[in-house]
């Protein structure tokens, strides 16, 4: 178990540096650069660095680690819970950003800048996370570095299928993020929280239960098996289709 807690303390100081970052940028910047920018790119880093390492627990912890995929999956509840009252009203998603521009809510130079943001965020916690791998700190790290160049395609099922179960993921986390939205953290939080995580065991096996295009950019769209263009049909169009219904 010393590996899985190399990886807690790892979610631990992920979590509290972005969130220093975003009580530092908070005090330094308007409240506007700081909601379309650095809330955005500190929240895309936090995001894609713990679900980077979740993933990798749950592909190789039942065989190198030997706890199965409940350890992972209570992980991911009580990672997302710490997620979404934390964020400070970034979303960290893509499809949620062009869903508040469709709501107008948000203006078009508004919805670019977090889709930048975002987008700079992921890039920047992919590369952290991949450093942080680099050092192979645990057996787990040492395992996915081997099998890095060789990793497969989340995609298992055909095209439409997969597009389809990343878009109904898409669209029972927006219908549940909507009917949340004006109630208090304590309440949305796990409720979130337990959404995806109901989603990901339900979909997880299937397309790997992305349902937010930035992150399945940095997870999956390096590996081999499929095409680029299997990849956005999946990964962007099921999901904004899935936000659009």
């Amino acid at each position: 178990m010393s590996g899985l807690n190399v990886s807690i303390a790892f979610f631990l100081l992920v979590v509290s540096t972005c969130e220093m970052l975003r009580r530092l940028s908070k005090r330094l910047l308007s409240p506007g650069a700081y909601c379309c920018l650095a809330g955005e790119l500190t929240g895309s880093l936090q995001l894609c660095s713990s679900c980077l390492e979740l993933r990798m627990l749950l592909e190789i912890g039942p065989w190198g680690g030997g706890f199965g995929p409940d350890v992972v999956f209570t992980l991911l509840f009580l990672l997302f819970m710490v997620h979404a009252a934390s964020l400070d009203g970034a979303s960290a998603n893509p499809t949620v950003s062009l869903q508040e521009f469709l709501l107008l809510e948000s203006g078009p130079a508004a919805t670019a800048a977090k889709l930048l943001a975002q987008a700079v965020g992921v890039g920047t916690g992919w590369a952290i996370t991949k450093l942080y791998w680099s050092w192979e700190l645990t057996q787990f790290h040492l395992i996915q570095n081997l099998i890095a160049s060789e990793c497969s395609s989340s995609i298992r099922t055909s095209l439409y299928h997969g597009a389809f179960v990343e878009g109904a993921c898409s669209f029972f986390f927006h219908l549940v993020l909507l009917r949340l939205r004006r109630s208090r953290t304590v309440y949305r939080a796990p409720a979130l929280a337990a959404t995806v995580t109901f989603l990901t065991y339900a979909a997880v096996m299937t397309t790997g239960a992305f349902f937010n295009p930035a992150l399945a950019v940095a997870t999956t769209f390096a590996c081999t098996g499929s095409s680029l263009r299997d990849y956005v049909q999946v990964y962007w169009l099921g999901p904004l289709t899935g936000e659009m219904s």
